[in-house]
């Protein structure tokens, strides 16, 4: 695994915080309820309908207080973009076009991506318990957050959960130079015993793009392996993947086998904007552009185990327990699985009381907060 310094990435649980943090470095410390508070009233402010800016605020804090930086309030400002020109709306709810016992097709009426996505997973749920099953899609959406979110929905209720986006055009597919897909994420969870889980939350490009835009906020370099420039030659600047380049697939190169996370962002966009009749590949907008609407694709299920074999949660525990009892390779600490990095990220939050946010970044939300006309988010200072 990767390890940047001062630069947010995912990396395993013994290597996060030296990560995330280094001495020449200053953050402050921003408790969860004052920054789910803080996006509320900037999303208000921005002319959004407050249920939709209180779910919107759950996703974005829950993405910080997993560890999961790039998807969490260090995006408000784009957010708030959208509400304010129109390309997101916020005054309808989601709409069931059609639907049976166990599938649901879902207009989102342009609206909040979390708006949609908690509506459609809530649905699949509902699905799942009475047929077993609860397969939901939609389109007319928008940026959702992290994926598993919704599929942590289902995990809350006993279920197996799945979620998938697509996203726009940022990836460069294996051969080629021009960006074609999304990082199109995947999410899985899993129940297992005594509130133990399998919470698989991962893009299909090589680094979400978030994480080079922290680099570049940051003004650190990204490591080999994410990205291009505009003439498809493997970076470590991350200005050029941002202004004309693209991110690589899942693997990298297809020497490494790029082509596997190629293939895997493909299966996701059938998944979404194939299967629900959204924008799809290249047709998406990209991420910062407010001059049309994005109408991604997405998909969200739900599965009820105990309508196959009994006893799953006592596998999917014995699985678990076997590959965090590994011996661990040299210069390792332990064998992780899935979900293990962010229980220990949420349990440091929670030690300390809050999330530690760079300086650079409260830095922009202040700007935020300034142009808005709202209070300014409420900081402990930290030095670390």
């Amino acid at each position: 695994m990767w390890k940047i310094e001062k630069c947010y990435i995912h990396v395993p649980e013994h290597k996060l915080e030296t990560t995330m943090t280094s001495n020449s470095d200053s953050y402050q410390l921003v408790e969860l309820n004052e920054a789910r508070a803080f996006i509320e009233r900037c999303m208000v402010s921005a002319g959004t309908k407050p249920v939709h800016a209180a779910t919107l605020a759950d996703v974005l804090v829950t993405a910080d207080d997993r560890g999961h930086f790039s998807h969490g309030i260090n995006r408000l400002d784009i957010y708030v973009d959208d509400i304010q020109k129109g390309t997101t709306l916020s005054d309808k709810e989601p709409v069931i076009v059609k639907e049976t016992v166990a599938t649901g097709y879902v207009d989102g009426s342009n609206l909040l991506g979390p708006v949609v996505g908690k509506f459609c997973m809530q649905l699949a749920i509902e699905k799942a318990e009475k047929a077993g099953i609860g397969w939901v899609v939609a389109n007319g959406s928008n940026h959702y957050g992290i994926a598993g979110w919704y599929s942590i929905m289902a995990l809350e209720n006993g279920l197996l959960g799945m979620s998938f986006t697509n996203s726009s055009p940022y990836v460069v597919p294996t051969r080629a130079k021009e960006c074609i897909l999304g990082t199109n994420p995947i999410s899985c969870a899993a129940p297992a015993k005594d509130g133990d889980s399998f919470v698989l939350d991962m893009a299909t490009s090589g680094v979400a793009l978030g994480k080079v835009e922290i680099c570049d906020r940051k003004e650190s370099a990204i490591p080999n392996g994410w990205g291009v420039d505009a003439e498809g030659k493997k970076t470590n600047d991350p200005k050029a993947v941002i202004n004309g380049g693209g991110l690589l697939p899942l693997g990298g190169a297809e020497e490494s086998s790029g082509y596997k996370g190629y293939g895997l962002a493909m299966m996701v966009e059938i998944f979404c904007g194939i299967l629900a009749d959204g924008d799809f590949g290249p047709n998406i907008r990209k991420w910062k552009d407010a001059s049309r609407v994005a109408n991604l694709g997405q998909c969200f299920v739900a599965i009820d185990p105990n309508v196959f074999a009994p006893g799953f949660t006592d596998r999917m525990q014995s699985l678990i327990d076997i590959c965090r009892g590994q011996e661990p390779a040299e210069g390792e600490t332990k064998v992780l699985v899935p979900g293990d990095p962010e229980r220990k990220h949420m349990k440091k939050v929670d030690k300390e009381g809050g999330v530690r946010y760079h300086n650079n970044l409260i830095t922009a939300l202040d700007k935020l907060a300034l142009d808005l006309k709202v209070q300014k988010i409420k900081t402990k200072q930290s030095q670390i």
